[in-house]
């Protein structure tokens, strides 16, 4: 595994499949302001690469995805408004590489996804936890609010209403209910977690790339009233493929594709 944040985030690439591990298991995988430069730097390396068709973000030690932010660094980095200012400058670059990634990102979930950890796992584009997972957001008892994006994020996953209680209470929640307002996609039994992801993202890795990325645009294009010209060619670049004119005979020859990205 390539290493980033002094270790502290873990990065590799097999069969297709990017993964991503915060590895700060002795403080539930909290995220430091130099793991977020790390993750960045992963995904950069990730989206360059042509045999990644998708990425999975994952927490090391199976008992936290994330569990926030490293509240250790809030005394010196985010003790005031402009303290928290510098802070999202030095932590925006990662969020935002995540953020715009183009291809498909699983967030895998065992464990608390917590704070900042639920907003990494709200940018991705799949979640799949855990039983025994617990999430939440508990700004309120702390005594900060959060974002615009991550609001965002929120509201467009559970609604207005289930975003107020899961902002005004700060309280933990179980995964049931996560599956029940609609945070996750997907809630297994915990030692089939793996198995799940896996069969996941080998779905994802044999489906054609062009397909994959048009689709993310459009789906964040009619969320956020995106530039519809991009998307357009987005989607017409997907008609004009290799992988187009390979489906289709693969479909007539009643055979699996073989998809290249071209």
């Amino acid at each position: 595994m390539q290493q980033y944040a002094d270790g502290k985030i873990l990065a590799e690439v097999k069969d297709g499949v990017g993964r991503v591990v915060f590895n700060q298991p002795e403080k539930r995988n909290a995220m430091s302001i130099a793991m977020w430069d790390g993750m960045g730097t992963a995904l950069d390396g990730f989206a360059a690469d042509p045999a990644v068709r998708c990425v999975v973000l994952e927490g090391a030690g199976g008992k936290a995805f994330v569990s926030g932010a490293d509240i250790s660094q809030f005394e010196k980095s985010r003790s005031d408004a402009e303290a928290q200012k510098a802070y999202n400058a030095m932590t925006s670059v990662g969020r935002r590489k995540l953020a715009d990634f183009p291809k498909p990102v699983i967030a895998k979930i065992q464990g608390f996804c917590m704070g900042g950890g639920l907003g990494i796992a709200m940018s991705c584009d799949l979640r799949i936890a855990g039983t025994g997972s617990e999430f939440g957001i508990p700004a309120a008892k702390l005594g900060i609010a959060y974002g615009f994006d991550m609001v965002t994020h929120l509201v467009q996953l559970v609604g207005p209403s289930e975003a107020h209680m899961i902002l005004m209470t700060g309280e933990r929640f179980g995964a049931e209910e996560a599956l029940r307002v609609g945070l996750i996609n997907r809630l297994v039994p915990a030692d089939q977690l793996d198995a799940t992801v896996d069969r996941l993202t080998a779905t994802l890795a044999a489906n054609a790339p062009l397909s994959l990325l048009a689709n993310k645009r459009t789906v964040r294009a009619v969320l956020s009233g995106g530039d519809m010209a991009e998307t357009e060619a987005a989607q017409l670049r997907c008609f004009d493929s290799a992988d187009y004119r390979e489906g289709r005979r693969a479909f007539m020859e009643k055979r699996k594709p073989v998809f290249t990205g071209a």
